[in-house]
């Protein structure tokens, strides 16, 4: 048998004199350290759902804690019971559990108790959680000022957690008064403004119509060296195109299409149609087709709504040679037009004074599996009213009755305009009534029309009682029809009193 040599049993006593200490028990370890960490999680956890949830919820609810959460007691004492320092991932369970049972005061204490008590460092995840939460339970303030106070918990704020914070405040109108106030504090702690950053503000800004300074802030961030993305400028676009001020110009829209190009992207589909629309809607017949022309340049393909929008511009410009063409081209395309195209080419027909081609449309549209619609009859109603065919009006009004398209108080007036033109003041009457029993008022200068009618064929009685009528709901007769009755008070006397009355009875209303 052999035996060790002398120099190997030296060893482990020179390791250890060397060192000058002795060798870690085999219970102390890193190891066995992080395992009792683990053993108190999961007693943690044990306690926590051993514990009557709603007794809980109802105690915090009724008396707000003045003392630590129930859930706190029971993370200090599981890990003092272990003889180990709690750890993030079970103060992370603990908050997490407060925020699915609402215990939002409860918070408090457990924020208080990381920033006075433990002394490692929290990483911003945590609080880009919190404030994310506050912001969706509509407590801004509570989202504020923690975002102030993470410096305090040992740890530096990024543009993470300040994003954050931005997006719950720009999606509350309310809340925008308060982002400048923050943005200058976000300076004072060190954060610089990113692309991320921008693009919330520039969306708050688009969506309560404060175009103006979104376009302000685009500017800004190209002098300050930032670069723009092609989705801020598709949301200003878009935002601009959907304002309905009458101080907002194509120029203004123009210019943000034209800086879009310049800085290398490619406007989307959606961008197109925006501006088409945009384009069309103010009468810029000629510019919406341009555009329509430059999108199909760029290899896509434009909808029935891009060409709807490019006629209505070009109709509104009298374009009307373009009109077909582009009305043809569709058709070439293989896109099927809905009700509004075709009301579109019908009111271009109208103006054009081809009544009869835009009433043959509306068989045409049937054909095709497109009904008209009120504002198709109305469309074609009134084109036959301008070249003053009464009997083509009578015409389509009848087939408006024989199908039950429910008439509006739009084409009661255009009915009705076109009766007084075409000197049927009797029947004009009748209608008057009738339009009246369904709350729909006449234009002031139809209702005069009227009244200076009968009156001119010496139906004072008929004037008078349509004068009755038509004042009873709001609407006054002007200066033409209580001449037109005082001239013929001087054909027949019997009535002066009554107009008298009537006229002292309308001005004490």
């Amino acid at each position: 048998m052999i035996r060790p040599s002398s120099s190997s049993k030296k060893i482990p006593n020179l390791f250890l004199r060397r060192r000058r200490k002795w060798a870690h028990s085999p219970y102390k370890t890193r190891w066995h350290y992080i395992f009792t960490q683990q053993q108190a999680l999961q007693t943690l956890k044990k306690s926590c759902l051993s514990s009557n949830p709603d007794s809980i919820i109802q105690q915090s609810t009724q008396n707000p804690p003045k003392t630590p959460s129930h859930l706190l007691n029971c993370l200090i004492n599981s890990f003092a019971s272990y003889q180990c320092d709690p750890t993030l991932c079970a103060y992370n369970f603990v908050i997490k559990t407060l925020i699915q049972k609402s215990q939002f005061n409860e918070l408090d204490h457990v924020l208080s108790h990381l920033l006075n008590v433990e002394n490692f460092d929290i990483p911003e995840w945590v609080f880009v959680d919190l404030i994310k939460v506050y912001g969706k339970n509509g407590m801004f303030e509570e989202a504020i000022d923690l975002f102030y106070r993470i410096p305090k918990f040992r740890c530096v704020p990024t543009v993470l957690s300040l994003n954050s914070l931005l997006f719950i405040l720009c999606r509350n109108k309310e809340c925008l008064r308060i982002v400048p106030q923050l943005l200058l504090k976000s300076k004072c702690m060190n954060i610089r403004l990113e692309e991320s950053s921008f693009s919330i503000l520039i969306y708050g800004l688009c969506r309560i119509g404060r175009v103006d300074f979104a376009i302000k802030l685009l500017n800004y961030m190209i002098n300050d060296e930032l670069h723009p993305n092609g989705r801020m400028y598709s949301m200003v676009l878009s935002s601009l195109c959907r304002q309905k001020s009458v101080n907002m110009t194509s120029i203004e829209v123009m210019c943000v299409w034209e800086d879009m190009k310049r800085a290398g992207f490619r406007p989307r589909k959606e961008d197109f149609c925006s501006v088409i629309k945009f384009l069309g809607r103010q009468g810029k017949g000629k510019d919406a087709f341009d555009v329509l022309v430059e999108m199909k340049r760029e290899g896509i393909k434009p909808d029935v709504k891009s060409y709807t929008m490019a006629l209505y511009g070009l109709v509104e410009e009298s374009e009307f040679c373009r009109v077909e063409e582009l009305f043809d081209e569709l058709l070439i395309f293989g896109l099927v037009p809905d009700v509004h195209t075709y009301n579109v080419y019908i009111k271009g027909l109208g103006k054009q004074k081809k009544a009869n081609d835009a009433y043959l449309m509306i068989g045409s549209m049937e054909e095709l599996g497109c009904p008209p619609n009120l504002i198709t009859y109305n469309t074609v109603l009134e084109a036959f009213c301008k070249v003053d065919e009464l009997s083509k009006a009578r015409e389509v009004w009848s087939e408006m009755r024989k199908k039950g398209i429910e008439l509006n108080d739009h084409s009661y007036r255009l009915m009705l305009d076109a009766l007084v033109t075409g000197g049927e003041v009797i029947e004009a009457c009748k209608m008057l009534e009738e339009m009246l029993s369904k709350s729909f008022l006449p234009m002031f200068c139809t209702f005069d029309k009227i009244v200076c009618s009968l009156c001119h064929e010496g139906l004072i009685s008929e004037a008078l009682h349509t004068l009755e009528g038509v004042s009873s709901h709001g609407v006054l007769p002007g200066s033409m029809s209580w001449e037109s009755l005082l001239h013929g008070l001087n054909l027949n006397l019997d009535h002066v009193g009554v107009v008298l009355s009537s006229l002292a009875n309308l001005h004490e209303d």
